[in-house]
């Protein structure tokens, strides 16, 4: 089975891209069909370049922490979520102190990855004059935002917040100030022709949901046994 995957993306493909939530789900849901994955790396510049990808069948299905949305499931069949998130916002807090939220990022530029979810939010909050301007990052580039964090070209960056929590964690001054921005279900994609697949791997799926498995990989790689993950809380 060909599991197209993106990394790094912790805690979903961890910085290694052989371990992470992604990596043990889609192994465990495999056996459970009596097969093995093979993960084939995503390196576009666009995520949404991904669902092109597997439309044209390069891989069987896609799991990448990846958000469900109108626009994708136009291209591509979604099993349920197997995670309920949400976008985070982080900042360099030496910078910006007075930003806790992103009723605070009046004037300001937000940094987001290109065909992120996140994207659309951000676009948003511009629309509304609740920020500047947008800078968009591609989807391999998003050291590159948070070295903008401290420079100054960008001033917050946004992106889903177990993702986001992961990847800010070693960057010195940099914190995740929000979460909660959003509701999103994470969920495996498959090629929309591909309806066999589809639903072994629901049956499979719930399974692992049904025998504690999916919990204990939430609990590993979360810190949170429960689907739901989408709580703002700090």
């Amino acid at each position: 089975m060909t599991v197209g995957v993106v990394s790094p993306n912790p805690p979903f493909t961890a910085m290694s891209g052989v371990s992470g939530l992604d990596i043990e789900l889609m192994t465990a849901l495999a056996a459970e069909l009596g097969d093995r994955p093979v993960f084939v790396g995503y390196d576009g510049p666009d995520f949404d370049g991904i669902f092109d990808r597997l439309g044209a069948g390069e891989y069987d299905c896609v799991i990448a922490g990846t958000t469900v949305t109108p626009q994708r499931a136009a291209k591509a069949a979604f099993l349920p979520p197997y995670v309920i998130s949400g976008q985070g916002l982080a900042v360099d807090t030496a910078r910006l102190p007075h930003v806790h939220s992103v009723d605070d990022l009046i004037g300001l530029t937000i940094g987001v990855q290109r065909g992120d979810a996140g994207e659309a939010i951000a676009e948003g909050l511009v629309t509304d004059g609740k920020a500047a301007r947008v800078r968009l990052y591609g989807y391999g580039a998003f050291d590159t935002a948070l070295d903008d964090l401290a420079a100054g070209g960008c001033d917050a960056v946004m992106k889903l917040a177990p993702v986001l929590t992961e990847l800010v964690r070693a960057v010195p001054g940099v914190e995740v100030v929000q979460r909660g921005l959003s509701v999103e279900h994470i969920a495996i994609a498959v090629n929309a022709s591909d309806q066999q697949l589809l639903a072994r791997l629901q049956v499979a799926q719930a399974d692992l949901e049904k025998n504690g498995t999916l919990q204990r990989i939430r609990r590993k790689w979360l810190g949170n046994p429960y689907a739901d993950q989408s709580s703002g809380v700090l």
